[in-house]
């Protein structure tokens, strides 16, 4: 099972764990967007068996190019994940290993996670405050979730209007993502059509993405949102 901490929110992961257990499973979790998130208190990345992250330039915690990391606490599986990584001698594998360049960028930037992430939070507060009499459907932190904001996705039946009004304003925009993924060509074998999952395909034609970074100054969210504001009145 591999259950996503989509946009820097945990995925609510006890149901998971136990429906695995129950089942024999092992549990993945894909962590690619929560670097410093916790659920219940616990970082993710430790609650499954193992756990993958990704250090794109555009993650919480960024190399300056391609970078990734896999953790467990198995002895057995770690064994196994660096046979995979390296032209192992027992198992097909290929060449995944980090550049030594690209983990140095990490290591300078890895005491800053927390810092960094407080802050993405904070910008998501104002901008739940400034948007919250609008339209849009604004992102919810769950109770047991430590959110840290990779994404800050809200909804609009008016998405694609939205979008290019904005960046016709110079606000750059970005949607997570545009379909669903029983839509996708390479999924066409599958025979799914049209409406067959319908709550993913109505999320996939409303998301949008607002800019969000720790450097995001609070005069610039103002505009932003000041922006949001002014298109959707003119779209109603």
């Amino acid at each position: 099972m591999i259950p996503v901490h989509l946009f820097g929110q945990p995925a609510d992961m006890d149901p998971i764990l136990d429906l695995a257990r129950d089942r024999g499973l092992k549990v993945i979790e894909d962590a690619c967007q929560a670097h410093g998130a916790t659920y219940k208190g616990r970082p993710v990345g430790g609650l499954g068996d193992l756990a993958c992250f990704s250090f794109y330039p555009s993650k919480n915690l960024s190399t300056c190019g391609e970078g990734g990391m896999v953790v467990t606490t198995n002895p057995a599986l770690a064994d196994t994940v660096r046979q995979l990584r390296s032209w192992g001698p027992v198992r097909f594998s290929g060449n995944y290993r980090m550049a030594a360049l690209e983990a140095a960028v990490l290591r300078a930037k890895l005491p800053h996670l927390s810092e960094w992430n407080s802050r993405r939070r904070a910008l998501a507060e104002r901008y739940s405050e400034l948007l919250t009499e609008t339209a849009l459907e604004l992102p919810t932190v769950m109770p047991y979730a430590g959110h840290v904001f990779h994404v800050y996705a809200v909804r609009s039946t008016r998405r694609d209007a939205l979008a290019a009004a904005l960046r016709d304003q110079g606000i750059e925009v970005g949607v997570h993502y545009p379909r669903a993924v029983h839509r996708s060509a390479k999924y066409s074998d599958l025979g799914y059509e049209a409406g067959a999952f319908p709550v993913s395909e109505e999320l996939a034609s409303e998301q949008l993405s607002l800019p969000i970074y720790p450097e995001l100054r609070d005069a610039v969210l103002l505009e932003i949102s000041d922006a949001i504001r002014t298109n959707l009145i003119i779209a109603s």
